[in-house]
C-alpha cells in the first residue's frame, strides 16, 4: 500500500521527469570517458584556482591506471583511497576502476587504529594518502598487508604562484617525510606509467565490485559496503533526470568529501559522469566555501544543515548575488522546517530563483535516494524517490506494509543498493531482504512515514546514532574503545544538541577501582581516544560518574543522560533570558 507505483502523484509533483530509466551498462571509468569524448575541451574540475579540462582528466587516469599496473595492481585487488578532495583522488578513484580492482574509501583525518583496521578488513595491498598523513600509516603499516603506500602532495596539483603562497603558509606545517621512507612519491609513481607495455584496460561490468565505503551498518558496528559500477552510473543517471534544469558544463561545488557517499557519488561521480564540472574543496570552512559559491558562480551545492546554518551568519555573504544557483540540496541529517524557512528566505535576500530541496538516503545505497522535486514542496517532507526506487514503510523488521500516515521503518530498492556488506553474510542477509513483489529491500532502521501522494516523512532513528557535522558516529563503536582502557569500568557515549554541529559527543565515564576522577585522568583517555577515534568522532568531554543509570534488564540508560543534559542546557538558556 505504501509502495509508490500509481503515476498520478509522480507526475503532479515531478511533471515530465521519468519514472524510469535506460541505465549504461559499463564501468565507471567508461561512463566518464564516453562524457570525456563527447566533451573534451570542458572544464572536468577546478582545484584552487587550477582548471582542467575532461581531455586532461582522462589522459592523467590513464597514466595512473599504467602505474598501478606497473607496481603489481590486479584486477579485484583493494586499493585503499585516503585522501581529501584533490585530483589525485579523482585519477587514482578512476584508475583504480579501469585496471578492474577495488577502491576503499577512507577518512583521511581517522585515527591510526581505525586506518589500520580499514587496511586489513579490506585486504588492501595499495594505499594512497596525503604527506601530511604518512606518520599515522607509517605506524602500523607492519601490521596490515600494505605492499605499496604513495605519498601525493597538495603542492603537487598547484600552480606555481599558488604553490609558493601554500608552502609558506600549510606546507611549513607537515613533518618532514624521512628520505629513505618507504613510499612512492606521486610524481614518481606516475612517472612508473612509461614502464606498462602491455594491456592496462581490464573489462569491468556494471554489476561488478568498485567501491567500499563505510558505515555503521544495521547494528552500529563498522561495515564495510560493497558498491558496484551500476550503483554508482545509475545514481548519477537518476539525479540529472531530477534536475532537468542541468546543463553540460554546470558547475558544482565539491565540499562534501570523496570518502563519502553524498560526496563522491554526487558531486564528483554524478557530475562528471553527466558532463558538469567540478569545483574540488579540499578542506572547506563555511567561509570558503561562501567564498566559491560566489567566485565560480556554481549552479549546484549540497551541504548538510550545519553547513548552511553557519552559512547564514556569515557576514561575507551580504550583498552575494546566488542568482546563478539552479539546486541548493540539503542531506546527511534532518533539516528542521525553521532552517529551511530560514535558508530559503536568505536565498531569495540574494537574488536566487530556487529554494533548498531536502533529500534522504543511506550509504547501502551510495547517498541520496529520494529528493524533494523542483516544483513542489510539503513541509517535513524529504521528497519521494528518484526514478526506478522504491520506498515502502513497514512494521519495523517485517514485511508487512503499513497504512499511509502511519509510522514504521523505511525500506529502500532500487540500482543503488548495494551488493553486501564485506566478508559479513549474516549482517547482509539482516539488512537485504527479498519479498515477494521480486525487489530486495534495504532495511534501513529509520522510521517514518508515507503520504497518499507518495512523499515521504524522515520520523527519526531506530538505531543508536550520533550525526556530528553531517558524520555518522556510532556510540557503541566508542563505548568500545573506551571499555578497554584499563582506566575504565564503564561508558556511556551520547549526542549533545548543538547550534553549529546539531549533535557534537560527550562521554560519560565509570572509572575502575582506585582510579582518580582528576584532570590528569582525563587527559590521559583523551589522548587515547585521540589514537582511536577520528577527529570528527572525539568526545568533547568526558565526565566521570561514580555510577552510570541502569534500565530494567541492567543496560546503561543512555537516554537518562540525554535528558539530563538537554534539561542543563535548557536552564542555562533560561538564566541567560
Amino acid at each position: 500500500m505504501g509502495t509508490i507505483t500509481a503515476k498520478t502523484p509522480w507526475q503532479a509533483a515531478m511533471g515530465d521527469i521519468p519514472m524510469h530509466l535506460e541505465y549504461f551498462e559499463g564501468s565507471m571509468f567508461d561512463k566518464v570517458k564516453d562524457i570525456a569524448d563527447r566533451y573534451p575541451n570542458y572544464i572536468a574540475f577546478d582545484f584552487m584556482g587550477r582548471s582542467t579540462t575532461y581531455r586532461k582528466m582522462v589522459e592523467q587516469i590513464e597514466k595512473c591506471a599504467k602505474a598501478l599496473k606497473t607496481i603489481g595492481v590486479r584486477e579485484g585487488d583493494r586499493v585503499t583511497i585516503a585522501l581529501p578532495n584533490c585530483p589525485q583522488a579523482i585519477y587514482m578513484f578512476y584508475a583504480v576502476n579501469l585496471v578492474g580492482a577495488v577502491c576503499n574509501m577512507i577518512h583521511p583525518l581517522s585515527a591510526e587504529k581505525e586506518i589500520e583496521f580499514y587496511l586489513n578488513a579490506s585486504r588492501s595491498v595499495t594505499a594512497i594518502t596525503l604527506d601530511q598523513f604518512y606518520h599515522k600509516f607509517e605506524n602500523i603499516r607492519q601490521n596490515t598487508g600494505i605492499i605499496n603506500t604513495i605519498i601525493a602532495s597538495v603542492k603537487d596539483e598547484l600552480s606555481k604562484p599558488v604553490r609558493a603562497g601554500y608552502m609558506l603558509t600549510e606546507g611549513r606545517k607537515i613533518q618532514k617525510i624521512p628520505k629513505d621512507a618507504p613510499v612512492i612519491r606521486w610524481r614518481d609513481f606516475m612517472a612508473m606509467s612509461r614502464f606498462c607495455f602491455y594491456n592496462y584496460k581490464v573489462e569491468r561490468k556494471s554489476d561488478n565490485p568498485a567501491v567500499i565505503l563505510y558505515s555503521g551498518g544495521t547494528t552500529g558496528t563498522t561495515k564495510g559496503i560493497v558498491l558496484t559500477n551500476k550503483n554508482f552510473n545509475a545514481l548519477g543517471q537518476q539525479v540529472r533526470a531530477t534536475n532537468p534544469m542541468f546543463r553540460e558544463g554546470d558547475k558544482m561545488l565539491a565540499a562534501m568529501p570523496v570518502f563519502h557517499g553524498f560526496g563522491l557519488g554526487v558531486c564528483i561521480h554524478t557530475m562528471l559522469s553527466q558532463g558538469g564540472r567540478c569545483i574540488l574543496v579540499p578542506r572547506f570552512t563555511a567561509k570558503s566555501y561562501a567564498k566559491l559559491i560566489v567566485r565560480y558562480h556554481c549552479n549546484f551545492i549540497a551541504g548538510v544543515p550545519t553547513l548552511y546554518e553557519a552559512l547564514l551568519r556569515l557576514p561575507t555573504m551580504d550583498g552575494a548575488d546566488l542568482s546563478c544557483l539552479k539546486g541548493v540540496f540539503s542531506g546527511g541529517d534532518s533539516l528542521s522546517v525553521e532552517l529551511k524557512k530560514k535558508l530559503d528566505k536568505f536565498l531569495y535576500d540574494h537574488k536566487a530563483t530556487i529554494q533548498v530541496r531536502e533529500g534522504y538516503g543511506t550509504t547501502e545505497t551510495v547517498t541520496a535516494c529520494c529528493l524533494t522535486p523542483p516544483t513542489m514542496f510539503k513541509e517535513g517532507s524529504i521528497g519521494i524517490p528518484f526514478p526506478d526506487t522504491y520506498i515502502k514503510i513497514v512494521e519495523p523488521n517485517t514485511d508487512r506494509e503499513l497504512p499511509y500516515g502511519e509510522e514504521g521503518e523505511i525500506l529502500l530498492a532500487g540500482p543503488t543498493v548495494m551488493q553486501e556488506y564485506m566478508d559479513n553474510p549474516e549482517e547482509t542477509a539482516q539488512t537485504l531482504r527479498k519479498h515477494a513483489d521480486g525487489l530486495t529491500w534495504v532495511y534501513t532502521g529509520d522510521l517514518g512515514t508515507m503520504d497518499e501522494e507518495g512523499f515521504v516523512y524522515f520520523k527519526g532513528r531506530a538505531k543508536r546514532m550520533i550525526v556530528t557535522s553531517g558524520y555518522n558516529v556510532y556510540p557503541g563503536q566508542l563505548e568500545n574503545i573506551l571499555d578497554a582502557h584499563e582506566a575504565v569500568q564503564m561508558s556511556c557515549v551520547i549526542g549533545v544538541p548543538d547550534a553549529y554541529k546539531m549533535q557534537k559527543v560527550k562521554a560519560f565515564v565509570k572509572l575502575s577501582p582506585d582510579v582518580p576522577a582528576t584532570d590528569e585522568t582525563k587527559q590521559k583517555l583523551l589522548d587515547y581516544c585521540r589514537k582511536h577515534i577520528a577527529k570528527y568522532a572525539m568526545p568533547y568531554d568526558i565526565e566521570f560518574r561514580t555510577d552510570l543509570p541502569k534500565t530494567l534488564v541492567g543496560k546503561v540508560a543512555y537516554r537518562v543522560l540525554e535528558e539530563e543534559e538537554l534539561a542543563k542546557i535548557k536552564a542555562a538558556e533560561e538564566e541567560k533570558a
